[in-house]
Parts: structure tokens; sequence; C-alpha cells
């Protein structure tokens, strides 16, 4: 596995939804002290305030699946496995597992000490239940493709399979209270990775019949097993965390509380951060040059890559060389060095460099390198040819895009630079908080779309795989036979390691080099600025973040 990644309050080296804004939010008027049993207050209470760009959009774990709703939930829920402060895979309510010698069954022995805030345990049947909502057709998550490697997860999913909806056929069964099996269809190496994600994430049966369709839309329609309990939720405002006693590890939880608070803009969230109300602010450009020598300022480069969807419902975005025109004709390295200024670096890919190392030590990169980079001059024949071809001398196209300030510009500067390097065409910006804009994708409501993903395993597929023709996030109507008989082999068949990579590497080629389905635009980094006194706030290589370690040293 190869990213970078930061573990905030320290510096080290280590290693995908889409994506949303910033993560964080916080009380303008802050309470540290804690009362005490004789009525006195004592200043130890350890919080950290945080801003966010936006409401959470759902906190079911068979829901969609934003950055920031999985930073909520990887903090308040628990799954078999979790991600520690290097990006390694370590157990979460496990004493143990154990794989058969084929790597065709998974045993795991869960831990009696884990329960849920109501105070039952956690149990295998937990997992059962979550699974198989998770792949019923009624309550389908979005990111249900994941359960891929399990045996029959594939056929319940779809529509012309006799197994469809079948999800008592589902290979996962609760031995007894704490030991659960999992059959699997393939050997997958990184099936424990997977296992990291909240779709994966185990729901109380009882809890969630009993809440019916509140489930999970308030406080009170929630329990958790993880190292927080979110004890208040102002809907678009902010909402709070609060340690949870009960946790099996709670001895190695050091925060009391983390309130969050949404901000829309980086002004407001800089601001809140000089005058002490929050203890970490993202920066967007234009509060970098500012920041940039302050020792309170980092950097780092995510796993996460955005690029621009392309809708080929639309009829003149069916056409290759219109396609191919607009991915080629805005200059990506003035994006990244002049308008984001982050450390986020231009794409001419998906998977991005030092993401995969191959059996031969190459990079996955390399076989590849920049695809459809060009030149303005080769866009603009490529546009003309493609008006050509649709008989017309103007195009019209609507852009949707993230409503965060940073992300605009992005948008702005691509208009900008289409509307001057391609001849008659116009682009209109639909700019929408990300939840709605979410919807408008999935809808399939759209021209062009700023859009996103970040990796949930260190495999090509985790990116690739958005783009088959039957994927739960092609919201964009591409469709190519052998781009999808390679992804449906490589999710399965891991006997030739190096001959799959080379059909990765295919895949990629088809999706942007020849069809140009997608336009990269960059790898993102971030900068924020951090309070020396928070120490280890992990941020993950995903874009998402673990408070578990997190402590306040003042």
């Amino acid at each position: 596995m190869k990213w970078n990644q930061r573990i905030f309050g320290t510096s080290l080296l280590a290693g995908m939804l889409f994506l949303a804004g910033c993560y964080g939010g916080g009380e303008a008027e802050k309470d540290d002290s804690v009362k005490t049993g004789d009525g006195a207050e004592s200043n130890d209470k350890k919080v950290l305030y945080l801003a966010a760009g936006g409401e959470i959009p759902s906190l079911k774990t068979n829901g969609p699946m934003d950055g920031l709703s999985q930073t909520i939930l990887q903090n308040v829920i628990e799954g078999l496995f979790r991600l520690d402060q290097n990006d390694q895979v370590v157990p979460g309510v496990i004493d143990d597992y154990k794989v058969s010698d084929d790597g065709l069954t998974y045993t795991f022995m869960l831990n009696e000490k884990a329960k849920w805030s109501n105070g039952d345990p956690t149990t295998a049947n937990d997992f059962v239940y979550a699974w198989k909502k998770s792949l019923h057709p009624d309550t389908i998550a979005p990111q249900a493709y994941l359960y891929g490697p399990i045996k029959g997860a594939n056929e319940i999913q779809d529509p012309d399979s006799p197994s469809y909806g079948k999800v008592e056929e589902l290979g996962v069964q609760a031995l007894d209270d704490l030991t659960l099996e999992v059959q699997l269809e393939n050997a997958v190496p990184y099936f424990t990775e997977l296992l990291t994600n909240p779709v994966f994430y185990p729901q109380q049966e009882k809890f969630v019949e009993e809440q019916g369709d509140k489930y999970a839309l308030e406080v009170d329609n929630l329990i958790y097993n993880g190292p927080f309990e979110l004890t208040e939720w102002e809907h678009d405002s902010k909402w709070t965390l609060e340690k949870n006693e009960d946790y099996w590890d709670e001895k190695n939880v050091s925060l009391d509380k983390i309130e969050f608070r949404v901000t829309k803009d980086t002004a407001t969230e800089v601001n809140l951060y000089e005058t002490g109300d929050i203890d970490v602010a993202n920066l967007s450009s234009e509060f970098i040059d500012v920041y940039e020598d302050s020792d309170e300022y980092n950097t780092s480069l995510k796993s996460e890559v955005y690029f621009l969807r392309m809708n080929q419902k639309k009829d003149e975005l069916k056409n290759v060389n219109i396609r191919k025109a607009i991915d080629m004709a805005w200059d990506k390295e003035q994006a990244s060095k002049s308008i984001l200024k982050n450390g986020s670096i231009p794409a001419y890919f998906l998977v991005f460099p030092g993401f995969v190392e191959l059996p031969d030590g190459a990079d996955f990169r390399d076989a590849n390198g920049d695809l459809n980079k060009g030149t303005v001059e080769e866009a603009q024949k490529l546009w003309q040819k493609g008006l050509n071809e649709l008989g017309v001398q103007k195009l019209t196209f609507e852009m949707l895009s993230y409503d965060d300030e940073q992300r605009k510009s992005v948008a702005e500067f691509m208009k900008n630079q289409l509307e001057k390097n391609l001849p008659g065409l116009t682009i209109k910006i639909n700019q929408q908080p990300n939840k709605q804009k979410l919807e408008l994708e999935a809808n399939q409501d759209y021209d062009l779309s700023y859009s996103g993903w970040r990796n949930d395993v260190a495999d090509p597929v985790e990116f690739l795989t958005v783009f088959q023709s039957d994927g739960a996030y092609n919201w964009q109507d591409f469709k190519d036979d052998r781009y999808d008989e390679i992804l449906k082999k490589a999710q399965t068949d891991f006997t030739d390691e190096m001959g799959r990579y080379k059909e990765l590497q295919e895949a990629e080629n088809i999706l942007i080099g020849e069809e140009a389905a997608i336009s990269p635009l960059y790898q993102a980094g971030s900068a924020r600025l951090i309070k020396p006194y928070v120490k280890g706030l992990t941020a993950h290589g995903n874009s998402t973040f673990t408070y578990k370690w997190t402590t306040i040293e003042k």
C-alpha cells in the first residue's frame, strides 16, 4: 500500500463516494471545564473543536457515503476491522480471526467486551443482518458492489439472476453469538481491508426495526459501539461527539468531546481558528500564501482523484471528439499550482502515481503515463471535428459543481479556459451543496459534473470499477464491453497477478485515452492549520479522519 498520509501533531509518511468538502465544526463559545463531584470545576476536559463544510448526508451504514459521513461513522460505529494511525488494517470488534487454506472461508471471533450504547453486546448476527440489508433491493447500499467477493453477493444484486434479492443466499452466517463465518467466491488478497469500510459495519436488528423509517435520522434513532457517541445533531448547523464510556477500548480514547460546526466559507473558518474557537482550519488557496510559513501549517497529498464526468445521456456528449476536446483544452498544471496551491498535482490519470507497485517493481502508472495529454491546438481540431459530426456550430453545457470556495474557483477556471479555447462553447455552472449535488449526479440530471473518488483498498479496481456499465456509481452512461470484461475478471481472478495489472492498465487507457469518458482534473492535496496542542489527529489516505488516538496536550 503506497500513499502519502500525515498524522497531524506528528509528521510521518504512510499511505475514495465520493467526496464532500471539509471535515469538522466547533462552538463559538468553548467550555473546557467539567463539574467535579463537589461542585468545583476542573479544566482538564479534553475537547476538540472542528469545522465542517456542510451537513452529514447520512449516518446509515447502507446509505450514501461521502467523506464526512464515513468520518463520523468510523468514529461512532466499529466493524470487524479499522485503519490505524498508519493506515494499516487492525482488529476492530474482533479478538481474532482465521482463514482457510484455500482463502475462501473467514471465521471471525468477536470481542465479548464489545457492546452497543444500549448495553447489548455486539454480536455476529448484527453483521449478518446489516450485510443482508445492504444487499436487499429495498435497502441496497450505494456501495453494495464492495460485497462482490462474498459468495452469492453479485447474483443477489443482479436483476437478471434467479438469485436476485435472495439475501438468504449470501455466504455469511452467525455460528454463535460471537462467531461470524464468511464464505468467498474467490480468494481476495485485500478482503480484510475491504471490511474497514462502513458498508460492512454492524446494525442491531432489534433497535433498527424499532426505529423503522426514523433510523439514523436523529441522535435518538442511533446506537453506537465505537469510540464516540453522537450526542447532539442540529442539522446543517452543528453536532457533538462524546467519548463512549462503554467502548471496549475506551482506555485508549483520550478526547472527552468533539464539537463540529458547519462553516460555509474558508474566511469564516480561518477567523474561528484565529480567535481560538476551532482547533483545525482547512485552507483554500487565497489563504495559503498567508500561512505557508507558519509552524501550524500542514500539507499532505491524498489518495483521492477529482475528474469531470461527461454525461453520455446528453446526445452531444456521446461524441468522443467532443469529450476528448473538453479533456484536452484546459491547463491542469495552472489549476493545481495557481488555483489550488495546496499540494494537489495535475491528473492525466485515474490511478495515481505511487498507488500500486507491480510485482516487477514498476509503478502501475508507468505503462500509460499521461493519458489524453495534448495541446490547445489539438483540442481545437477535435472540437471542430466533433461539431461537424453533430452538424452544429455552438454547444452549451451545464457544469454541476461543489459549493465551497476552493472548488468553485476550479470550476470557474475550467469554464473560462474551455470557453476561451473551444469556440462556440458555453458553460453554465450549477453550484450545489454536496448532498444535493450527489442527488443530481445519481439522477444523471447534469451535463458535466465536477466529481471525485477516494479509495477503500489499495488496488486499481477501487477507482476503475466506478465506471463499470452496471456499477452503482456509473452516473454518466459510459459503456464499453472490453472495459466491463476486464473489471469483472479483475475482481474475481487473482491467479496471474502481473497479467491482471496489465489488463487493468488497458482498462484505464480505454476509459481515458480512447474514450475520454472522464476528464481527470487533479490528485488532491490538502492544506490545514492545526493548533500545536492537538496531537495524533489521524488523517487517512482516503480523506477520512479517526479521532480515537487524538489528544489535547495544553
